[in-house]
């Protein structure tokens, strides 16, 4: 079904992203990764997918904080493999606080990396899809793209921007076999959870058990962590011929948080 196709996954050395370009690689798409993390950790994990799955593996470095190296990035997979025919924005970073100590700078990047470089990676790949008249844009938002939660106002502002530049995208985007899509978990157990939990704990005054608990969980009516094989499943779909009349959705992966 997506054999040969190309996959662009951002924040994909760990993760929920890393799951994502393995599911698609699986599947016999190209795939260029992107993310943080050891040079040679992240050219293992590039190197173990293309002999796993006999595809070919990019990496970009590309800065999501910067609307040119984005670009940049799909650039490279035009040019590397002649598209981008799906295009996952799932690079997202996190920072817990009061609103009235909330540091200027963390605030600014946050929604440069949670928001902006969505746009600018939307930006550069829509013209070609448009040329090919096909694509799949699925936006990594969260369940905090629908609802909010204490401490969190830059992740939840940037979130519910994501939801709405997903909408706007998909509107102008229907007519050319392009969908666009957010997927919305709820809590997954990832690094990106992981780090902020001392956060949550100085923010609250709580132990670390109390906060997987009674903060992460608490939301949650499965009282279970969502996976990123479930999320990676999802996203597959949204991918396929099946899917091609679901554009413009916000879909909850959330254990039934935002349900009530």
């Amino acid at each position: 079904m997506l054999k040969d196709k190309v996959a662009v996954v951002t924040g994909s050395t760990s993760g929920i992203g890393l799951a994502l370009a393995k599911t698609y690689a699986e599947q016999g798409c190209h795939v260029v990764i992107n993310g943080l993390g050891d040079a040679a950790d992240i050219e293992e994990e590039r190197a173990s997918i293309e002999n796993a799955f006999g595809v070919k593996a990019l990496y970009s470095p590309a800065d999501m904080s910067k609307g040119d190296e984005i670009a940049g990035m799909i650039a490279l997979a035009e040019k590397e493999f002649g598209s981008v025919d799906i295009l996952v924005n799932n690079a997202g970073i996190q920072f817990v606080s009061p609103v009235e100590e909330f540091p200027i700078d963390k605030w600014n990047q946050i929604l440069a990396i949670n928001l902006s470089a969505a746009f600018h990676a939307i930006r550069a790949a829509v013209p070609g899809m448009k040329a090919r008249k096909w694509g799949r844009i699925i936006n990594t938002a969260s369940a905090h793209a629908l609802v909010a939660s204490p401490f969190k106002s830059a992740y939840v502002s940037a979130k519910h921007g994501v939801a709405g530049l997903t909408k706007t995208v998909a509107l102008e985007t229907a007519p050319h076999g392009i969908t666009v899509n957010a997927i919305c978990p709820g809590y997954v157990w990832t690094p990106l959870v992981e780090k902020q939990i001392p956060d949550t704990i100085a923010a609250r005054g709580l132990t670390r058990e109390q906060v997987i608990k009674d903060v992460l969980l608490s939301a949650q009516p499965t009282k279970e962590f969502v996976t990123v094989e479930e999320i990676a499943a999802l996203a597959l779909y949204l991918s396929g011929d099946m899917a091609k009349s679901i554009t413009g959705a916000i879909i909850s992966i959330d254990g039934g948080w935002t349900a009530a």
